[in-house]
Protein backbone atom coordinates (compact mmCIF):
# COMPACT_ATOMS: atom_id res chain seq x y z
CA UNK A 1 0.00 0.00 0.00
CA UNK A 2 0.78 3.53 -0.27
CA UNK A 3 2.00 5.54 2.37
CA UNK A 4 0.97 8.91 3.03
CA UNK A 5 4.79 9.90 4.30
CA UNK A 6 2.96 13.75 5.70
CA UNK A 7 0.52 11.38 8.02
CA UNK A 8 3.43 9.03 9.03
CA UNK A 9 5.65 12.48 9.97
CA UNK A 10 2.73 14.43 11.74
CA UNK A 11 2.43 11.52 14.35
CA UNK A 12 5.88 11.22 14.96
CA UNK A 13 6.02 15.13 15.36
CA UNK A 14 2.72 14.75 17.77
CA UNK A 15 5.00 11.96 19.73
CA UNK A 16 7.95 14.05 20.45
CA UNK A 17 5.68 16.79 21.54
CA UNK A 18 3.93 14.59 23.71
CA UNK A 19 6.74 13.16 25.09
CA UNK A 20 8.70 16.84 25.52
CA UNK A 21 5.57 18.55 27.01
CA UNK A 22 5.36 15.85 29.63
CA UNK A 23 9.09 16.75 30.80
CA UNK A 24 8.21 20.11 33.01
CA UNK A 25 12.08 21.04 32.62
CA UNK A 26 12.58 20.95 29.30
CA UNK A 27 13.77 23.92 27.41
CA UNK A 28 12.12 22.81 24.02
CA UNK A 29 8.81 22.39 25.34
CA UNK A 30 8.29 26.33 25.09
CA UNK A 31 8.73 25.59 21.34
CA UNK A 32 6.11 22.87 20.74
CA UNK A 33 2.67 22.75 19.22
CA UNK A 34 0.97 23.34 22.14
CA UNK A 35 2.65 26.91 22.90
CA UNK A 36 1.24 28.54 19.41
CA UNK A 37 -1.96 26.47 18.70
CA UNK A 38 -4.91 26.20 20.90
CA UNK A 39 -5.12 22.63 20.66
CA UNK A 40 -2.09 20.27 21.49
CA UNK A 41 -0.16 17.34 20.61
CA UNK A 42 -3.31 15.20 22.27
CA UNK A 43 -5.68 16.49 19.67
CA UNK A 44 -3.29 15.66 16.49
CA UNK A 45 -2.59 12.12 17.96
CA UNK A 46 -5.60 11.11 18.26
CA UNK A 47 -7.60 13.01 14.82
CA UNK A 48 -4.75 10.86 12.87
CA UNK A 49 -5.33 8.07 14.20
CA UNK A 50 -8.72 8.23 13.53
CA UNK A 51 -7.71 9.01 10.22
CA UNK A 52 -5.64 5.75 9.95
CA UNK A 53 -8.71 3.57 10.72
CA UNK A 54 -10.93 4.99 8.24
CA UNK A 55 -7.58 4.47 5.57
CA UNK A 56 -6.59 0.66 6.72
CA UNK A 57 -10.53 -0.51 7.76
CA UNK A 58 -11.19 0.56 3.70
CA UNK A 59 -8.63 -1.12 2.42
CA UNK A 60 -8.73 -4.23 4.84
CA UNK A 61 -12.87 -4.20 3.94
CA UNK A 62 -12.03 -3.74 0.18
CA UNK A 63 -9.66 -6.48 0.16
CA UNK A 64 -10.70 -9.24 2.29
CA UNK A 65 -14.26 -7.81 3.82
CA UNK A 66 -16.02 -6.20 6.60
CA UNK A 67 -15.28 -9.30 8.90
CA UNK A 68 -11.49 -8.93 8.42
CA UNK A 69 -11.97 -5.84 9.36
CA UNK A 70 -13.88 -6.10 12.32
CA UNK A 71 -11.10 -8.50 13.49
CA UNK A 72 -8.41 -6.07 12.59
CA UNK A 73 -9.84 -3.45 14.91
CA UNK A 74 -11.14 -5.83 17.58
CA UNK A 75 -7.27 -7.12 17.97
CA UNK A 76 -5.61 -3.34 17.53
CA UNK A 77 -8.16 -2.32 20.81
CA UNK A 78 -6.68 -5.76 22.45
CA UNK A 79 -3.03 -4.86 21.36
CA UNK A 80 -3.39 -0.62 22.51
CA UNK A 81 -4.95 -2.25 26.09
CA UNK A 82 -1.56 -4.23 26.48
CA UNK A 83 0.27 -1.09 26.13
CA UNK A 84 -1.61 0.59 28.36
CA UNK A 85 -0.91 -2.33 31.35
CA UNK A 86 2.64 -3.19 30.28
CA UNK A 87 3.60 0.64 29.88
CA UNK A 88 2.16 1.29 33.23
CA UNK A 89 3.96 -1.73 34.85
CA UNK A 90 7.39 -0.34 33.03
CA UNK A 91 7.13 3.18 34.22
CA UNK A 92 6.26 2.81 37.68
CA UNK A 93 9.06 -0.41 37.87
CA UNK A 94 11.28 2.61 36.48
CA UNK A 95 10.17 5.26 38.74
CA UNK A 96 10.73 2.89 41.57
CA UNK A 97 14.17 2.53 40.84
CA UNK A 98 14.68 6.63 40.12
CA UNK A 99 13.40 6.68 43.79
CA UNK A 100 15.56 4.04 44.80
CA UNK A 101 18.69 6.26 44.00
CA UNK A 102 17.44 9.11 45.15
CA UNK A 103 16.39 11.06 42.07
CA UNK A 104 13.36 13.00 42.00
CA UNK A 105 11.44 12.99 38.97
CA UNK A 106 7.56 14.60 38.45
CA UNK A 107 6.72 13.37 35.14
CA UNK A 108 4.85 10.93 36.54
CA UNK A 109 3.09 10.40 39.79
CA UNK A 110 5.44 8.19 42.31
CA UNK A 111 2.70 6.58 43.89
CA UNK A 112 2.84 3.95 41.33
CA UNK A 113 6.26 3.34 42.23
CA UNK A 114 4.66 2.37 45.92
CA UNK A 115 1.86 0.55 44.94
CA UNK A 116 4.06 -1.75 42.37
CA UNK A 117 6.44 -2.93 45.01
CA UNK A 118 4.19 -3.28 48.04
CA UNK A 119 1.55 -4.26 46.04
CA UNK A 120 2.41 -5.58 42.27
CA UNK A 121 -0.85 -7.70 41.61
CA UNK A 122 -3.05 -5.65 43.10
CA UNK A 123 -1.99 -2.41 40.99
CA UNK A 124 -1.67 -4.94 37.63
CA UNK A 125 -5.61 -5.92 38.23
CA UNK A 126 -5.99 -2.17 38.34
CA UNK A 127 -3.75 -1.72 35.38
CA UNK A 128 -5.73 -4.41 33.53
CA UNK A 129 -9.51 -3.49 34.37
CA UNK A 130 -8.54 0.35 33.11
CA UNK A 131 -9.99 1.66 37.16
CA UNK A 132 -6.21 3.21 36.82
CA UNK A 133 -4.80 5.08 34.26
CA UNK A 134 -1.09 6.19 35.14
CA UNK A 135 -0.68 9.81 33.54
CA UNK A 136 1.50 10.19 30.37
CA UNK A 137 -0.90 6.61 29.10
CA UNK A 138 -3.96 7.98 29.86
CA UNK A 139 -4.65 8.75 26.26
CA UNK A 140 -4.48 5.59 25.33
CA UNK A 141 -7.29 4.44 28.04
CA UNK A 142 -9.62 6.47 25.78
CA UNK A 143 -8.07 4.82 22.76
CA UNK A 144 -8.84 1.38 23.87
CA UNK A 145 -12.47 2.65 24.25
CA UNK A 146 -12.90 3.94 21.08
CA UNK A 147 -10.99 1.21 19.25
CA UNK A 148 -13.24 -1.40 21.21
CA UNK A 149 -16.12 0.51 19.49
CA UNK A 150 -14.73 0.58 15.87
CA UNK A 151 -16.17 -2.95 14.78
CA UNK A 152 -19.67 -2.32 15.93
CA UNK A 153 -19.75 1.28 15.02
CA UNK A 154 -18.19 2.06 11.82
CA UNK A 155 -20.46 -0.17 9.73
CA UNK A 156 -23.11 2.05 11.19
CA UNK A 157 -20.94 5.26 10.00
CA UNK A 158 -21.01 3.83 6.47
CA UNK A 159 -24.02 3.01 6.65
CA UNK A 160 -25.78 6.19 7.90
CA UNK A 161 -23.26 8.51 7.86
CA UNK A 162 -25.94 11.76 8.36
CA UNK A 163 -27.57 9.82 11.20
CA UNK A 164 -23.87 8.84 13.12
CA UNK A 165 -22.28 12.34 12.86
CA UNK A 166 -25.92 13.80 14.45
CA UNK A 167 -25.49 11.07 17.28
CA UNK A 168 -21.85 11.73 17.91
CA UNK A 169 -22.85 15.37 18.29
CA UNK A 170 -25.35 14.64 20.98
CA UNK A 171 -22.99 12.41 22.76
CA UNK A 172 -20.42 15.23 22.50
CA UNK A 173 -23.08 17.51 24.10
CA UNK A 174 -23.61 15.10 27.57
CA UNK A 175 -19.94 13.99 27.44
CA UNK A 176 -19.51 15.14 31.08
CA UNK A 177 -22.85 14.08 32.58
CA UNK A 178 -22.16 10.36 30.79
CA UNK A 179 -17.94 10.37 31.85
CA UNK A 180 -19.04 11.47 35.84
CA UNK A 181 -20.86 7.54 35.21
CA UNK A 182 -17.41 5.23 34.39
CA UNK A 183 -15.66 4.29 37.78
CA UNK A 184 -12.03 5.67 38.08
CA UNK A 185 -9.73 6.00 40.64
CA UNK A 186 -10.62 9.90 40.46
CA UNK A 187 -13.92 9.31 40.93
CA UNK A 188 -14.96 11.93 37.94
CA UNK A 189 -14.24 8.83 34.95
CA UNK A 190 -11.13 8.94 32.58
CA UNK A 191 -9.10 12.14 32.41
CA UNK A 192 -9.84 11.98 28.61
CA UNK A 193 -13.62 11.62 28.37
CA UNK A 194 -14.23 9.05 25.49
CA UNK A 195 -17.73 10.25 25.33
CA UNK A 196 -16.21 13.89 23.67
CA UNK A 197 -12.92 12.81 22.53
CA UNK A 198 -15.24 9.99 20.42
CA UNK A 199 -16.03 13.56 18.17
CA UNK A 200 -12.94 14.11 17.39
CA UNK A 201 -11.65 10.35 16.48
CA UNK A 202 -14.65 9.73 14.62
CA UNK A 203 -14.15 12.82 12.59
CA UNK A 204 -10.90 11.44 11.62
CA UNK A 205 -12.63 8.07 10.45
CA UNK A 206 -14.53 9.65 8.68
CA UNK A 207 -12.10 11.96 6.78
CA UNK A 208 -9.88 8.32 5.97
CA UNK A 209 -13.00 6.57 5.14
CA UNK A 210 -15.02 9.05 2.74
CA UNK A 211 -11.64 11.53 1.64
CA UNK A 212 -12.28 11.38 -1.98
CA UNK A 213 -16.05 11.96 -1.57
CA UNK A 214 -15.44 14.25 0.89
CA UNK A 215 -12.66 16.52 -1.21
CA UNK A 216 -14.70 16.05 -4.24
CA UNK A 217 -17.82 17.83 -2.25
CA UNK A 218 -15.02 20.20 -1.01
CA UNK A 219 -12.29 21.16 -3.20
CA UNK A 220 -15.02 23.68 -5.67
CA UNK A 221 -15.17 25.58 -1.92
CA UNK A 222 -11.60 25.13 -1.16
CA UNK A 223 -10.81 29.08 -1.11
CA UNK A 224 -13.19 29.86 1.18
CA UNK A 225 -12.88 26.90 3.13
CA UNK A 226 -9.03 28.02 3.43
CA UNK A 227 -9.63 31.68 4.33
CA UNK A 228 -12.07 30.28 7.23
CA UNK A 229 -9.84 27.39 7.87
CA UNK A 230 -7.17 30.22 8.21
CA UNK A 231 -9.37 32.33 10.60
CA UNK A 232 -10.15 29.69 12.72
CA UNK A 233 -6.24 28.96 13.22
CA UNK A 234 -5.41 32.56 13.48
CA UNK A 235 -8.00 32.92 16.37
CA UNK A 236 -6.59 29.72 18.25
CA UNK A 237 -3.35 30.80 18.09
CA UNK A 238 -3.87 34.34 19.46
CA UNK A 239 -5.53 33.07 22.32
CA UNK A 240 -2.51 31.03 23.30
CA UNK A 241 -0.19 33.70 22.67
CA UNK A 242 -1.81 36.73 24.14
CA UNK A 243 -1.76 34.77 27.58
CA UNK A 244 1.90 34.88 27.05
CA UNK A 245 2.24 38.76 27.28
CA UNK A 246 0.22 39.25 30.79
CA UNK A 247 -1.53 41.94 31.60
CA UNK A 248 -0.60 44.24 28.52
CA UNK A 249 -2.79 41.77 26.32
CA UNK A 250 -5.69 41.67 28.92
CA UNK A 251 -8.34 43.41 26.88
CA UNK A 252 -7.34 41.43 24.20
CA UNK A 253 -8.19 38.41 25.79
CA UNK A 254 -10.97 39.39 27.45
CA UNK A 255 -12.66 40.39 24.14
CA UNK A 256 -11.48 36.99 22.66
CA UNK A 257 -13.23 35.68 25.74
CA UNK A 258 -16.37 37.08 25.18
CA UNK A 259 -16.28 35.02 21.66
CA UNK A 260 -15.22 31.78 23.06
CA UNK A 261 -16.35 31.38 26.90
CA UNK A 262 -14.51 28.84 28.35
CA UNK A 263 -11.82 26.40 27.27
CA UNK A 264 -11.51 22.47 28.57
CA UNK A 265 -9.46 20.32 27.05
CA UNK A 266 -10.42 17.17 28.91
CA UNK A 267 -14.44 16.82 27.30
CA UNK A 268 -12.93 18.13 24.06
CA UNK A 269 -14.38 21.68 23.49
CA UNK A 270 -15.31 23.20 20.82
CA UNK A 271 -13.16 25.59 20.09
CA UNK A 272 -10.56 23.05 20.37
CA UNK A 273 -12.27 21.05 17.77
CA UNK A 274 -12.77 23.71 15.10
CA UNK A 275 -8.94 24.37 15.51
CA UNK A 276 -7.39 21.27 14.77
CA UNK A 277 -9.82 20.65 11.99
CA UNK A 278 -9.27 24.25 10.36
CA UNK A 279 -5.51 23.26 10.60
CA UNK A 280 -6.50 19.58 8.59
CA UNK A 281 -7.68 21.30 5.61
CA UNK A 282 -4.92 23.65 5.73
CA UNK A 283 -2.58 20.82 5.77
CA UNK A 284 -4.20 18.56 3.54
CA UNK A 285 -5.12 21.52 0.73
CA UNK A 286 -3.09 24.96 0.78
CA UNK A 287 0.17 23.15 2.14
CA UNK A 288 -0.21 20.03 0.92
CA UNK A 289 2.98 20.56 -1.59
CA UNK A 290 4.92 22.01 1.42
CA UNK A 291 4.00 19.16 3.59
CA UNK A 292 5.04 16.54 1.42
CA UNK A 293 8.63 18.14 0.41
CA UNK A 294 9.02 18.54 4.57
CA UNK A 295 8.42 14.74 5.12
CA UNK A 296 10.89 14.16 2.25
CA UNK A 297 13.81 16.31 4.50
CA UNK A 298 15.89 14.44 6.68
CA UNK A 299 14.38 15.71 9.43
CA UNK A 300 11.08 15.12 8.14
CA UNK A 301 12.00 10.85 7.24
CA UNK A 302 12.74 11.18 11.22
CA UNK A 303 9.68 11.99 12.17
CA UNK A 304 8.14 9.09 9.88
CA UNK A 305 10.00 6.83 11.30
CA UNK A 306 9.03 7.77 14.95
CA UNK A 307 5.57 7.90 13.63
CA UNK A 308 5.61 4.75 11.99
CA UNK A 309 6.80 2.57 15.13
CA UNK A 310 3.28 3.06 16.36
CA UNK A 311 2.33 1.60 19.73
CA UNK A 312 6.24 0.80 20.66
CA UNK A 313 6.97 4.48 19.66
CA UNK A 314 4.59 5.60 22.08
CA UNK A 315 5.28 3.76 24.85
CA UNK A 316 9.22 4.48 24.00
CA UNK A 317 7.89 8.63 24.07
CA UNK A 318 6.13 7.92 27.77
CA UNK A 319 9.56 6.15 29.25
CA UNK A 320 11.86 8.96 28.17
CA UNK A 321 9.94 11.58 29.25
CA UNK A 322 10.48 9.98 33.27
CA UNK A 323 13.64 9.58 32.30
CA UNK A 324 14.68 13.19 30.92
CA UNK A 325 12.22 14.83 33.32
CA UNK A 326 14.66 12.67 36.17
CA UNK A 327 18.12 13.89 34.29
CA UNK A 328 17.44 17.45 34.03
CA UNK A 329 15.99 18.27 37.87
CA UNK A 330 18.68 16.12 39.36
CA UNK A 331 20.54 18.01 40.40
CA UNK A 332 18.25 21.27 40.76
CA UNK A 333 18.37 24.66 39.16
CA UNK A 334 20.62 23.42 36.00
CA UNK A 335 21.27 26.10 33.39
CA UNK A 336 19.90 25.67 29.44
CA UNK A 337 23.23 24.84 28.55
CA UNK A 338 22.80 21.73 30.66
CA UNK A 339 19.63 20.96 29.97
CA UNK A 340 19.57 20.97 26.16
CA UNK A 341 21.39 18.05 25.71
CA UNK A 342 18.59 16.17 27.30
CA UNK A 343 15.90 16.91 25.35
CA UNK A 344 18.18 16.38 22.58
CA UNK A 345 19.43 12.71 23.51
CA UNK A 346 15.26 12.08 24.48
CA UNK A 347 14.46 12.93 20.95
CA UNK A 348 17.73 10.96 19.15
CA UNK A 349 16.93 8.01 21.29
CA UNK A 350 13.10 8.24 20.46
CA UNK A 351 14.12 8.46 16.80
CA UNK A 352 17.07 4.97 17.50
CA UNK A 353 14.33 2.62 18.68
CA UNK A 354 11.80 3.36 16.37
CA UNK A 355 13.94 2.29 14.12
CA UNK A 356 15.36 -0.31 15.72
CA UNK A 357 11.50 -1.42 15.60
CA UNK A 358 10.86 -0.95 12.05
CA UNK A 359 13.86 -3.03 11.09
CA UNK A 360 13.86 -5.96 13.88
CA UNK A 361 10.39 -5.67 15.05
CA UNK A 362 7.74 -8.36 16.68
CA UNK A 363 8.17 -11.22 14.76
CA UNK A 364 4.29 -11.50 13.27
CA UNK A 365 4.63 -7.84 11.66
CA UNK A 366 7.81 -8.80 10.05
CA UNK A 367 6.34 -11.79 8.94
CA UNK A 368 3.10 -9.96 7.55
CA UNK A 369 5.32 -7.63 6.06
CA UNK A 370 7.20 -9.63 3.98
CA UNK A 371 4.62 -12.37 3.14
CA UNK A 372 3.10 -10.97 -0.28
CA UNK A 373 -0.86 -10.97 -0.73
CA UNK A 374 -2.25 -13.79 -2.99
CA UNK A 375 -2.58 -12.59 -6.32
CA UNK A 376 -6.34 -13.21 -6.11
CA UNK A 377 -6.67 -10.56 -3.20
CA UNK A 378 -4.78 -8.00 -5.00
CA UNK A 379 -7.52 -5.30 -5.14
CA UNK A 380 -7.01 -1.44 -5.66
CA UNK A 381 -4.18 0.37 -4.26
CA UNK A 382 -5.30 1.98 -0.74
CA UNK A 383 -2.85 4.58 1.01
CA UNK A 384 -2.50 3.90 4.26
Amino acid sequence: MNRLVALDMLRGYALVCIMLDHMPASVLRSYTLANFSIFDAAELFVLLSGFLVGLVWDGVERKNGRPAARRRFARRAFEVWRALVLGGVLIALISAGLLAMGWKHTAIWNQYAVWVIDNPLGYLGTLMTMWLQPNLLDVLAVYVVLLASVPVLVPLMIRFPLSFGAGSVALWFVAPVLNGLIPNHSGGGLLFNPFGWQMLFFTGVAMGLFRRRLMTELMPHARLLTLLSAGMFIFGATIVIASKFGEPALPLRNGLKEIYGTIDKWPLDGTRYLAILAASWLVAVPLADPMRRLAETRIGVALQQIGRGGLWSFIACVVLSVLGDALQINPADQTFAEKLPVDLWVMLTLWWLSIMWLNWGAPWQKARRSTPAPAAQNGPKTTS
